[in-house]
């Protein structure tokens, strides 16, 4: 091993430590395969991990046996080769993040003749595209309370028939495929339903006088089906009395830990206001770093798609790779990511609000389902928590 250590290029790439098993414990990525791996060790007069690493990276180097590499262009690909390896594979010593699905937008087009809002998790062509989110729960609900109040065009198809559907019998659409609609008269509804959009506290008296209204008129299913939208359109939003009487955007991240996992807090401002929030757990045991959790949290979070909205990042804590992370993410956005960590102002504020946040979750009891595999987990002496279980009766076996 101390002979492939010496021989390392000087290129970018991934490099993988193996036990004496040959199972994968760590990938990492580095701009210099050579300078990273060499850091690791003392080379004379034996191959020994250095003692001013930490005692995780130490812990590692101990089982480690062997070593495998790979060679790509640049930073850039070795950063996504990274973390597509350690998706697939979850080694012992990477932190292990749920893998984030990119999150949905509300969109509504203004080029159109009668605009109409849908959701979107990519960038839609067209000049006069405006996009609200993203929203981590609650889009479609949103969406769905839009065409319930207001009497907009409901389908895509709407327009292409030339007589009036179902829907303007129901009174939910003026039917501009078949009858005049007085533009002006439309655009003060698409404004309105903008508002609603941007503002969920303007939207939600207007559903929850609706649930009243059904529930007075014992139509106790609808009364409770809205009911439960209510609450997934509320759960998105951490409540926060900040404004920033500005139309800033930006995207908010904060991690804290305790002794058995950690939580990731992310928060969403627009136009001056939290418009939406989504936090996730992950185990943080011996094998945490905060460098890593933060690397992988923006990685996972941005994806390899240009998001519809790009919006400079606040994060509570600085990290190591976060200089590479920022040249990673200008690729992905075709423009300079912003990623700072403030020191004081409102921007300063944001930060601690998501850090708190993320603490009262963690104060939360863990569901019964986690403590459960965790004892599996522990009882069969498994590397990892097992996320699918399978049991086969063979009582008819012969």
């Amino acid at each position: 091993m101390i002979e492939k250590i010496r021989s390392l290029p000087h290129c970018a790439g991934i490099y993988q430590y193996l036990d004496a098993k040959g199972r994968i414990l760590y990938v990492g990525k580095a701009k210099d395969l050579s300078k990273r791996v060499k850091s690791y060790f003392n080379l004379t007069p034996s191959l020994t991990p250095k003692t001013t690493l930490s005692l995780r990276i130490q812990k590692m180097l101990h089982e480690t046996s062997s070593l495998h590499y790979l060679i790509v262009e640049n930073e850039h690909d070795a950063l996504i080769l990274e973390n597509s390896l350690i998706k697939q594979l979850k080694p012992k010593y990477n932190i292990l993040l749920r893998d984030d699905k990119t999150y949905p937008y509300i969109y509504v087009n203004l080029e159109e003749q009668y605009p109409r809002f849908d959701i979107t998790r990519k960038i839609i062509k067209g000049k006069s595209i405006r996009y609200f989110g993203p929203f981590s729960t609650g889009a479609r609900d949103i969406l769905d309370s839009l065409y319930e109040l207001l009497p907009l065009v409901q389908k895509k198809s709407c327009l292409k028939g030339k007589k009036a559907c179902l829907y303007y019998q129901m009174d939910q659409c003026l039917g501009p495929c078949e009858f005049p609609v007085d533009q002006e008269q439309y655009q003060e509804m698409v404004n309105t339903a903008a508002k609603w959009v941007a503002n969920k506290e303007l939207l939600i008296p207007k559903l929850r006088t609706k649930m009243e209204f059904y529930a007075e008129e014992l139509r106790f299913e609808e009364a409770k089906a809205l009911r439960d939208r209510l609450e997934r359109i509320g759960r998105s939003t951490e409540h926060s009395q900040i404004d920033l009487a500005s139309n800033e955007v930006y995207d908010i991240f904060a991690i804290a830990t305790n002794e058995l996992r950690g939580c990731i807090v992310r928060l969403f401002i627009r136009e001056g206001k939290i418009a939406s929030s989504s936090h996730d757990f992950f185990i943080a045991n011996d094998q945490y770093s905060r460098d890593e959790a933060y690397e992988r949290a923006l990685v996972n979070y941005y994806g390899n798609e240009k998001p519809p909205i790009i919006a400079p990042i606040l994060l509570h804590d600085s990290f190591e790779s976060q200089d590479w992370v920022a040249e990673h993410l200008s690729q992905l956005f075709e423009k300079k990511a912003s990623i700072t960590v403030p020191k004081q102002g409102i921007k300063k504020e944001l930060t601690a609000l998501a850090n708190i946040n993320a603490l009262e979750l963690l104060k939360s009891p863990q569901n019964d389902k986690s403590t459960l595999l965790e004892g599996i987990a522990e009882l069969f002496h498994l590397e990892h928590i097992p996320h699918r279980i399978e049991a086969f009766d063979n009582s008819h076996f012969a």
